[in-house]
């Protein structure tokens, strides 16, 4: 296949490390249009990575003749109705986590990428990218850690952002902290251990921010969980780690244990001072998950140029979102939640 020539929407934060990456870093994919309603977002998408169309509505940009796939990484309530329009116009789609935020819009948008199956679909859980992830992943599917027990994450932002974030969550709705946040740890859970989550039992607290209770938002959560095959996983989810972003996983079985980030480290550097011994930490996630961005989107244009399938699919993105609305609601009760399993779309 030639190069294929893919269209952006949205150029935030993430947007625009996505952006970077396909027109500046991998081979074979040049960025041809970008869409978003922020002026500034279309100046830097045409004066910084050169991009020749910019539109301000989504649906002129896909019905556009120059582009052959689409990068989604507008706010999550978009995502089912873009990836449908995508894929309707013959569109390969590439769409960062959450897949959607209700569960019914997602099985009929899940139904609609499987009636396209000559276009590819991937969805943004770069996690699964990362080369430590990869490679603990590699030991679990070898049977080195023998058979699973335990599964503990945790995935904290730093305190940094958590005023803007109070400040967002009064105007906007973040699907909440297991869809926006504990939906990358709920799919490593399912990847490492290849079962399905049963049961789930959440708590949370507002401490630094206690008005995010009126947005029915939250600061930190907890989370026990069971699955099918009585694996049990530990979540830890929050937006206040003061010493940075701080991104955890340790797996437990019958023959071993591995960590992957126990620290959260910058670099090898180790600096001694009058503060005493320290080593730098990561401070975000853009920082911490560079290569995984990267490896992703080279991945991308890997399945549509062999004409593949990637390994995280639409199904994986339902299943993710239904563990964490199962996560929110076990919230809301204040009691656990037995989820009912769904093999249909599978």
């Amino acid at each position: 296949m030639e190069e294929i020539r893919i269209g952006i929407v949205g150029l935030g934060r993430l947007g625009r490390i996505h952006a970077e990456n396909i027109a500046l870093n991998i081979p074979g994919v040049s960025l041809t249009a970008a869409c978003s309603v922020v002026k500034e977002e279309l100046d830097y998408a045409r004066e910084i990575l050169g991009v020749e169309e910019t539109y301000i509505s989504y649906e002129d940009m896909v019905n556009s003749p120059n582009i052959d796939a689409v990068c989604i990484v507008s706010p999550s309530g978009f995502h089912t109705e873009q990836i449908r329009l995508a894929m309707k116009n013959n569109l390969h789609v590439f769409c960062e986590k959450p897949i959607g935020l209700e569960i019914e819009d997602i099985e009929k948008t899940v139904e609609i990428i499987d009636s396209y199956p000559g276009l590819v679909f991937q969805l943004g859980f770069m996690r699964r990218y990362d080369e430590s992830y990869r490679y603990a992943k590699e030991m679990v599917d070898s049977g080195q850690l023998g058979d699973l027990t335990v599964i503990r994450c945790y995935g904290i932002d730093p305190s940094s952002g958590l005023e803007s974030f109070v400040k967002f969550a009064g105007a906007s709705n973040s699907g909440g902290l297991f869809a926006d946040m504990a939906i990358h740890d709920i799919d490593l859970v399912r990847w490492f251990t290849n079962k399905e989550v049963k049961r789930v039992w959440a708590l949370g607290k507002n401490a630094a921010y206690p008005e995010l209770d009126k947005v029915n938002e939250l600061e930190t959560g907890a989370a026990m969980m069971q699955l099918e095959d009585k694996t049990m996983a530990l979540l830890v989810s929050g937006r206040n780690a003061t010493h940075g972003y701080h991104v955890e996983t340790e797996i437990i079985g019958t023959k071993g244990m591995l960590r992957i980030g126990a620290a959260p480290e910058k670099n090898l550097v180790t600096i001694y001072d009058g503060n005493g011994v320290t080593r730098p930490t990561s401070q975000h996630f853009p920082e911490r998950f560079r290569e995984a961005f990267y490896n992703e989107m080279g991945e991308f244009a890997s399945c549509i140029q062999e004409n593949r399938n990637p390994n995280v699919s639409a199904y994986d993105g339902l299943q993710g979102t239904r563990v964490a609305e199962a996560l929110q609601h076990s919230i809301d009760i204040q009691d656990i939640v037995d989820l009912h399993p769904v093999s249909s779309l599978k």
